[in-house]
């Protein structure tokens, strides 16, 4: 693995259980990163607001109650303008791409596996 993709620390953002589990052990096994994961857009915000530079990475998913992943991705933005977002979701490609490019992010079709993952990290962390 590329020594860019170790010991990040990743706030982790998906309203599905099973997801966030998946997802979880993904960043941390294959990628021996630090994982606040959350299923809760509305929690995600409040926890970055209280340490908003504690955190490298931000992998949310798009379609959320409450808050859709872009909009937690502009505030969390408006919070720190330097936080690296990914936007994930099983539903429009296309959609996600250009939500993704709007706030210089990357998108990420779900099921994703770990090379993807780790080619939209290298992405959003300007390491590609």
């Amino acid at each position: 693995m590329n020594s860019i993709l170790i010991k990040k620390r990743v706030l982790l953002v998906d309203d599905e259980d099973l997801v966030i589990f998946t997802e979880q052990q993904m960043l941390e096994r294959y990628f021996d990163s630090k994982v606040t994961a959350l299923t809760s857009s509305v929690e995600a915000l409040e926890v970055f607001r209280a340490r908003p530079y504690y955190f490298d990475l931000v992998i949310t998913d798009m379609i959320m109650p409450y808050m859709t992943g872009d909009i937690l991705a502009k505030e969390l933005i408006a919070i720190r303008p330097d936080i690296p977002v990914i936007l994930c979701t099983a539903y429009s490609e296309l959609i996600i791409k250009n939500r993704a490019e709007e706030i210089g992010g990357a998108a990420l079709m779900k099921p994703f596996d770990l090379y993807e993952l780790g080619k939209a990290i290298c992405k959003v962390l300007n390491k590609d």
